[in-house]
């Protein structure tokens, strides 16, 4: 028997704290996750970790860096109205940073310096401090990534593109199995 999660569930295995998000836990000890957790930084988490480190840098996933002589160009708010294949109206709204890697090789930007960028278009643009971070960084083309922190640089994740109205379309939901045999959190045990 399946047993439904219909809630986050906090479980600590090995010390280490895992969030499961929404799916199904079947008897086979494995997580079916229908909703796959978003990982996104905002304008008030960046100016925390700027107060806390001593050199700004932006890493892609692959490990490389952003040239230290890059420069922040732009911090805005993009507003996207727009109508699904479904035919449902959205809107969505980014913070927006664009990096630029120019040839001015002394070029380094400092946290506190970026600090006060922000604070200038977060006060001139009305930008709410709780937007999610996209930047643009060029690529082969200017590519769109969302922004996250491992601890000591920032991070370039790579932007999906995705069907906002799968169940219209006849898409199946995505299904990830995942094994979480050692978990104290048991299905039925009422910790879920």
């Amino acid at each position: 028997m399946n047993t439904k999660i219909t809630k986050n569930c906090i479980k600590t295995l090995k010390g280490l704290t895992i969030i499961t998000p929404r799916g199904t836990w079947g008897n086979d000890n494995k997580v079916t996750i229908t909703n796959k957790p978003k990982i996104f930084m905002t304008i008030s988490e960046i100016n925390k970790q700027l107060l806390a480190v001593e050199t700004v840098s932006f890493e892609l996933e692959n490990g490389t860096f952003v040239p230290e002589n890059f420069h922040v160009t732009e911090v805005g708010k993009i507003t996207k109205h727009f109508i699904d294949c479904g035919g449902v109206m959205r809107t969505e709204e980014v913070a927006n940073f664009q990096l630029w890697d120019a040839n001015d090789f002394e070029h380094r930007l400092k946290p506190q310096k970026l600090i006060n960028i922000i604070a200038l278009a977060t006060k001139k643009l009305q930008i709410d401090e709780n937007l999610q971070i996209e930047v643009e960084f060029q690529a082969e083309t200017i590519g769109k990534y969302d922004l996250g922190f491992n601890g000591e640089n920032f991070v370039l994740l790579a932007k999906q593109t995705n069907c906002l109205a799968q169940d219209k379309c006849g898409i199946p939901a995505e299904k990830i199995k995942t094994s979480i045999s050692n978990v104290a959190c048991k299905p039925n045990s009422g910790c879920c």
